[in-house]
């Protein structure tokens, strides 16, 4: 934290992590159900094909992540204007009026051709939503935190991440365990997207609570200003930061696949896809915290390289595993958790990376930009792609091979990026405007 500014209450903490938590709960749950979703918004009388009617709901997935780099611009700006917690009660509010579109259209049974489209806008809404919370809810984090606790603060962003991953597959093993599959198809789907409705007075709450961790001298007077000064001297760190990013969220996206995968792919039951998917959150809870651990008791590269590079070892083998005939659902888990385990552990020195490659005065927009264009363009894609590959070659090793390209090339950037951090406080004196 910086010298001379009070410390951040533990209390503004956990209503960071809580609204962070909910914000990507509410974006990401929609991957969960993306089965069930594209039998209630892209049937047979709209698709004819139920490949393709997948394919439709997947696209409508992604749809959520175009509007994610308009955000960025947008919320990131607005948060190096006007404060963290300005930029935060903003997206924590956008964020329930998307998911209640999600969650109160009906479907194309009732309402035709209206229902995709009330769908695709309430997913355009929580994109741009989502799409200025990493960069506002990170740099927060990271400027409340202790010198010596950088990872293991602004890690919190990682694992409110996979918490949420948790809550939506958890909750969806529940209901597949106690609802009929017509029931789940019907409206069983929609439970945790009501219950994602929350959001709302939380984002109220974070309102009331939290500190400001920007100083108003630091405040640029106009978002114009913000993009100006981003693009003035940090064009390289948004590269390479969108280059770090690429192997992490196609890997993220993938894993958040495993339930359609396990469904359509392995021809198992919905409530194995979602303990499937389940599992590997809840290893990557626990290897998160461990990874800013490391990261602070000794090196942020060093807690990056070694986990992903066993990674991408192990990746191959692991979907070759769960592949084999007669292969078994104990193999499928533990290779789910082995994969995410090692993946997540890697988080807990990125987010720091990251924000620290830009300077206090940009860091808002700047981390919501790179961040919002690689997973826009690779992690939201991810799943459509993903589905097509298997789907026209046959292959159901595909989601191996695309997760070693990915990672590879981000563990080069991380070796580049790594190097410019070390440049950054020449940069932090620039003053900005």
């Amino acid at each position: 934290m910086d010298a001379g500014k009070p410390k951040v209450p533990p209390k503004a903490i956990i209503a960071v992590v809580i609204g962070n938590w909910l914000e990507f709960y509410d974006f990401i749950v929609f991957s969960f159900f993306a089965v069930m979703i594209s039998r209630a918004f892209f049937p047979a009388e709209l698709v004819s094909d139920p490949f393709y009617s997948l394919l439709a709901a997947l696209a409508t997935f992604w749809a959520g992540f175009l509007t994610r780099p308009l955000g960025a611009f947008v919320i990131g700006a607005y948060g190096d204007r006007a404060g963290r917690k300005a930029a935060m009660t903003l997206t924590i509010l956008m964020m329930a009026l998307g998911t209640g579109i999600v969650a109160l259209t009906p479907s194309y049974a009732t309402i035709g051709i209206a229902a995709p489209l009330l769908l695709v806008a309430g997913r355009l809404v929580q994109g741009f939503s989502c799409g200025g919370e990493v960069g506002a809810a990170t740099s927060y984090l990271l400027e409340a935190a202790e010198p010596h606790q950088r990872a293991a603060m602004t890690a919190w962003q990682g694992t409110s991440q996979m918490f949420a991953g948790a809550a939506g597959t958890g909750l969806g093993l529940i209901l597949a365990a106690n609802l009929t599959e017509a029931q789940l198809y019907d409206w069983g789907w929609r439970v945790p997207f009501l219950l994602g409705l929350l959001i709302g007075p939380v984002g109220l709450y974070i309102r009331r609570v939290l500190p400001e961790t920007m100083d108003r001298h630091e405040a640029h007077e106009s978002g114009a200003a913000v993009i100006k000064n981003l693009f003035a001297g940090n064009t390289l760190a948004i590269v390479l930061a969108v280059l770090c990013i690429v192997g992490p969220t196609i890997s993220t996206y993938v894993s958040g696949y495993m339930t359609t995968y396990a469904i359509k792919t392995l021809m198992l039951p919905a409530d194995i896809g979602m303990l499937t998917t389940f599992v590997g959150y809840v290893a990557g809870i626990a290897a998160v915290p461990l990874g800013a651990w490391a990261a602070d008791r000794w090196s942020i590269k060093g807690s990056i390289l070694v986990p992903r590079i066993l990674f991408v070892l192990f990746v191959f083998q692991g979907f070759a595993m769960i592949t084999a005939p007669g292969a078994s659902i104990e193999t499928l888990l533990a290779v789910n958790i082995i994969l995410n385990f090692l993946l997540a552990l890697s988080y807990g020195g990125l987010y720091v990376l990251l924000t620290e490659a830009f300077p206090k005065a940009v860091r808002s927009s700047g981390l919501s930009i790179a961040y919002s264009i690689s997973v826009t363009v690779f992690g939201g894609s991810t799943q459509l792609v993903v589905a097509y590959l298997i789907e026209t070659y046959k292959d159901p090793m595909m989601p191996a091979y695309y997760q070693i390209g990915a990672n590879v090339l981000s563990l080069a950037a991380v070796l580049l990026i790594t190097a410019r951090g070390r440049a950054r406080p020449a940069i932090e004196a620039e003053a900005p405007g």
